[in-house]
């Protein structure tokens, strides 16, 4: 069996067309034009590249965007007067402080400062726990991500085992809500689960977000399954040169499962296609309109 392989940077291009369709549509019929503002610290390149992409995205949809740079030794006070000014701001729908932070911020404090109706990163504990008890909210990026691109390999996913290999606040437990939210039958595993190949194989859709590099091996994987490789881990090959791996070994994985998300190319692209989503969601809401179908949870 060779695995179908889900393309994620095709299907975030979709993602992106639809969204700038309905901002297209936002500005002809009403006059609006999202606002995506982010906020960094400091000057990880990681996150520049990161930061740079996301301001590229959002012009190329038809939104604004708004960059907030500030010194790595930026003060908590600062940077909260900064978010509490862009929670003020009409023009700003979305909201993303990009993390991580430096060390002498509290990130907890920082993200719920952020107006939870503007936080297209869905990490406010108002968010968190508006989704855990099935009530609208902003949803966490990768996580929805993930769940589009299930919805349109595998159709209504009611029913369906689906096992989440990780526990973060930002993939795992997010991604096992929706889930639950579309009627799967949901096992949360990590690490320290027992007998962890044995549970992972009773899945029909597997979600590696765990973390370690390539953990996931294809004795993990039910025949015919749907894998979703969360994880973008760089390793040094035996060669010297690094390369990027997910979560799950990948060749052993797909002579096994029926799909399989690659690394890169899979969920990775999606991540942005979504945080676009989320402000043209957090933009209908705020004005009253109707929701952008098909790129909500």
């Amino acid at each position: 069996m060779t695995a179908t392989v889900i393309d994620g940077k095709e299907f975030a291009a979709r993602v992106r067309a639809q969204v700038a369709t309905h901002v297209a549509r936002l500005k002809a019929d009403h006059g609006l034009t999202p606002g995506l503002a982010v906020v960094l610290v400091g000057e990880d390149p990681a996150s520049q590249v990161y930061v740079g992409a996301k301001g590229r995205q959002t012009v190329e949809v038809g939104m604004n965007s708004y960059e907030h740079k500030l010194p790595a030794d930026t003060s908590e006070a600062t940077l909260l007067a900064t978010i509490d000014r862009l929670n003020r701001d009409p023009a700003v729908n979305g909201i993303l402080v990009q993390l991580p932070l430096p060390g002498h911020l509290d990130s907890d404090l920082v993200i719920n400062s952020i107006d939870p109706a503007k936080d297209v990163d869905g990490f406010h504990i108002s968010n968190v726990g508006l989704l855990g008890t099935g009530q609208k909210s902003m949803v966490p990026c990768t996580p929805l991500g993930c769940l589009m691109m299930l919805r349109d390999h595998l159709g209504p996913l009611a029913g369906l085992h689906a096992v989440v290999v990780g526990r973060s606040n930002i993939v795992g437990k997010p991604m096992a809500q929706l889930l639950l939210g579309d009627s799967c039958t949901v096992t949360i595993a990590h690490s320290k689960t027992r007998d962890l190949p044995a549970l992972c194989r009773t899945a029909d859709i597997l979600v590696a977000a765990v973390g370690r590099p390539e953990m996931v091996t294809g004795d993990f994987v039910k025949p015919g399954a749907t894998v979703i490789d969360v994880g973008i881990n760089r390793i040094t090959g035996a060669d010297g040169k690094t390369r990027l791996v997910g979560d799950a070994q990948y060749d052993s994985c797909a002579r096994v499962a029926g799909a399989i998300t690659p690394v890169p190319g899979g969920v990775g692209p999606m991540t942005i296609a979504c945080l676009l989503a989320n402000t043209l969601t957090a933009t209908c809401r705020a004005h009253g309109l109707p929701e952008p179908k098909g790129l909500t949870a």
